[in-house]
């Protein structure tokens, strides 16, 4: 306290109790957060978004339905993605074997293997927030999270 008698850390209390009562935290929301934290890897090398075509792209007058087009960089490795509602499809370069998960949840990641030439796809298209995790040899990469 204060010696104008104004306690700024119980103030601090009342409102948190305020904001659990009035504006909650979606359960939903909650699970995700605990979902993207148990698939922290800590060892990993964040792969940084640097081209979507959702904000990069000039869009083409009259096309409909076209894929999303994503490139993540983390030091020397690229991986190219491309998002339609068929899966996914992608190369990793440079050009090597890799295995890559598809995240979306703790139960829900499925696995691809890029064949030597770095290609992989994937018939299960992402819902929702997803992510790929990169193991090529001793290495491993993870992308940002997105939404599908």
């Amino acid at each position: 306290m204060h010696d104008d008698g104004f306690d700024g850390e119980l103030l601090e209390e009342e409102l948190r109790q305020a904001a659990t009562i009035l504006d909650p935290v979606p359960a939903q929301l909650r699970q995700l957060a605990v979902e993207a934290f148990a698939l922290h890897d800590l060892d990993a090398r964040i792969a940084e978004l640097t081209f979507d075509s959702v904000v990069d792209a000039i869009p083409v007058r009259g096309a409909t339905d076209v894929p999303r087009m994503l490139t993540f960089r983390a030091g020397e490795v690229t991986v190219d993605v491309e998002v339609s509602a068929q899966g996914l499809l992608g190369q990793v370069l440079p050009p090597q074997q890799a295995r890559i998960e598809v995240l979306g949840g703790p139960q829900t990641a499925t696995s691809v293997v890029a064949d030597d030439m770095g290609r992989f796809t994937s018939d299960a298209p992402p819902t929702g927030p997803f992510a790929l995790r990169l193991r090529t040899g001793g290495e491993t990469v993870v992308t940002e999270w997105l939404r599908a």
